[in-house]
């Protein structure tokens, strides 16, 4: 059995409507996918404490928006990983990975015991997102990448009339890289509106505030200016971002940009709005205590 063989062995593909409890009411969706974030939550810390890595913060900012696009929006067939017809998704800031990793086993794209393996020598589960895990499309890791690859992705999807979305989620941070806007432009002259961008936008960059690194405030003015439909609602909001990331696109002829706005560290009352959790790696204790607070919250 080869490494990818290892990964999908005892994976069960769940589909939005089974990670719904079979329900049809958006109430009932919205419970499932905030349930389904609680264990993403608790996956990712798991995947972090133990390989002693980093970025546990950025994975938990954006654990809401991935809940809802693997449980309710994407298109996909985790038994057929490379289905032609599957939407795309694009982590840009490839460092929050284990959030993905957590969506993609809770899905049925690899076995949950997988997880444990992230971070090891000869794991597939490198500490950025790697295409060789089955469920991802493209590797990255340096920023400003997803968003230009993301663009090509649309613009191949027009030329051949298929019907597939691609969606990109960024980091607020790896706005400064001038890659993005590039693309921005791009995206907007060729009319690709089967691009969806996402802005992780919870304000703290490695070591400090994004507006003390480097200022992108009026950040949805500069998305209309670059000719993008743009929304903003709370990342945290399971029901907003289901409606807004399932009506895409909200403009005939543009590209959609929707701006989150997210705490850092999310669910987790020590690792919130602090920018210490870049980096930091929970000790036992710490992990400890937060997962018993993820595990205590109950949806609103």
């Amino acid at each position: 059995m080869n490494m990818l063989d290892g990964l999908q062995a005892m994976a069960r593909p769940a589909s939005p409507a089974a990670l719904a409890g079979g329900g049809s009411t958006a109430a009932t969706a919205t419970a499932a996918t905030e349930a389904l974030a609680r264990r993403m939550r608790g996956h990712a810390l798991r995947m972090v404490h133990a390989a002693k890595a980093s970025h546990i913060g950025s994975a938990l900012s954006i654990v809401d928006i991935l809940a809802v696009l693997y449980g309710r929006v994407l298109n996909l067939r985790p038994a057929e990983p490379g289905w032609p017809g599957r939407d795309r998704f694009l982590l840009s800031k490839g460092h929050a990975c284990v959030a993905v990793y957590a969506a993609l086993a809770e899905r049925g794209f690899i076995d949950t015991e997988a997880l444990a393996s992230y971070g090891r020598d000869g794991s597939a589960l490198m500490n950025h997102i790697s295409h060789k895990v089955p469920g991802v499309d493209f590797s990255t890791g340096s920023l400003g990448h997803g968003l230009p690859f993301g663009t090509g992705k649309a613009l191949a999807a027009q030329r051949a009339g298929a019907p597939w979305r691609t969606f990109v989620l960024l980091g607020d941070g790896e706005l400064a890289e001038g890659s993005n806007w590039e693309a921005l432009m791009f995206a907007a002259h060729h009319r690709l509106d089967q691009l969806v961008g996402i802005v992780d936008y919870n304000k703290l960059q490695s070591l400090t505030t994004v507006d003390k690194t480097l200022r992108v405030e009026p950040l949805a003015d500069k998305f209309r200016a670059f000719g993008w439909a743009v929304r903003e609602v709370d990342g945290h909001d399971h029901a907003a971002l289901a409606q807004a990331l399932g009506s895409t696109p909200w403009q005939p002829g543009q590209p959609s940009m929707l701006v989150c706005h997210t705490t850092k560290g999310r669910g987790v009352s020590f690792m919130q709005d602090s920018v210490d959790w870049h980096y930091r790696s929970p000790s036992d204790a710490q992990l400890a205590q937060a997962l018993a607070e993820i595990d205590g919250a109950q949806a609103p």
